[in-house]
């Protein structure tokens, strides 16, 4: 009975954020069918319907609370099974040259992130989530960093969809390195994959130039995503100040670390011990996805976007600058480097 009593306010604003993700995953197919691959990927699509929805509507009171629980612990459930799809082991087979490549690109563009948004007047934590996704996997790293570094929800919907859109452009216009730079297909990969933003879309840039393109950037794209898990302990300590903790001495390793970091890294393990097998960790990765976009759709359902306008022009100027220097030091590293 406890269980059901708890359950049962949720279920409104649940039902409501799922309908908005089978709309977005149902947008995304028709896109599959008619250019060959999803042009924005069901998470995003599924923040924006719930942002276009939240301004011509306002959810019932009845919906709010299960609209809350999408956003945060749905979202926190699904950063967990994201670690099923991760072995160590990719990065080890990628070499020691790579692991530099990666290091040194995510770095830069977390710091360049942090650094061009405060120069933009842009609030830190903002700036935060704009080099992050910029930095490691888009939006799911947007996703995963937010609730570490208690961001507000506009902030959250602006990195995410600003983010999204211009890499739209990445997508389209990356491909133009290839001749410019005289580029081989591998080298390709590599530059792609340290410089575009969500797997997706990684897949869009390259496999239309060859399979090897596509497959090279896909490993280099996860080597990337597998920072994630130590970038959000990272920031947890950095943000163990924020809210209502601040000012207490008391710093145990539950409040420093998350409980869905550490999930994150067990499940990590766990796949890299051979322990998940791959089909098992393929049906976890869907679910993470789809548990995702659900808790996208809950974000865009309780974001008013008008604040989202507040700062979206600023938003956009410092992804397009940052944007620009990232392609530019995955080039030089991949050149320099000898990569792959």
């Amino acid at each position: 009975m406890p269980t059901v009593t708890y359950v049962r306010p949720l279920l409104p604003g649940l039902a409501l954020a799922g309908a908005v993700t089978l709309l977005a995953v149902g947008i995304s197919e028709i896109e599959t069918l008619v250019i060959g691959y999803p042009v924005l990927e069901p998470l995003v699509l599924a923040l924006i319907l719930g942002l276009v929805l939240r301004a011509i509507w306002r959810p019932p009171t009845t919906a709010d609370a299960g609209i809350a629980f999408s956003a945060k612990q749905v979202l926190e459930f699904a950063i967990v099974l994201i670690g099923f799809s991760l072995a160590l082991g990719t990065l080890i087979d990628a070499g020691f040259r790579l692991a530099i490549a990666v290091l040194v690109s995510v770095s830069m563009t977390l710091g360049l992130g942090v650094v061009l948004g405060r120069l933009a007047g842009l609030p830190l934590k903002l700036s935060v989530l704009i080099g992050v996704g910029n930095a490691i996997c888009g939006n799911s790293a947007i996703a995963a960093v937010a609730p570490v570094i208690r961001a507000r929800k506009q902030d959250i919907a602006s990195a995410i969809t600003l983010t999204a859109v211009l890499g739209v452009g990445v997508v389209l216009t990356l491909p133009l390195l290839v001749p410019v730079l005289s580029l081989r297909d591998a080298e390709y990969g590599v530059v792609a994959g340290l410089s575009v933003y969500a797997v997706p879309q990684v897949l869009a840039a390259t496999f239309p130039v060859s399979a090897t393109a596509g497959q090279v950037a896909s490993l280099v794209k996860l080597t990337r995503v597998l920072l994630l898990g130590p970038v959000v302990a990272l920031l947890a300590i950095l943000f163990r100040g924020e809210g209502e903790e601040a000012g207490r001495a008391n710093l145990s390793f539950r409040k420093l670390v998350p409980w869905f970091v550490v999930g994150f890294a067990i499940a990590v393990a766990l796949r890299s011990a051979g322990v998940i097998p791959e089909p098992v960790a393929d049906i976890l990765q869907e679910i993470s996805r789809v548990l995702t976009a659900v808790a996208m759709a809950g974000l865009g359902l309780s974001v008013d976007i008008r604040s989202v306008r507040e700062t979206g022009g600023r938003v956009a100027g410092v992804v397009l600058v940052l944007t620009a220097l990232l392609v530019t030091t995955a080039v030089a590293l991949t050149l320099a480097l000898g990569l792959p």
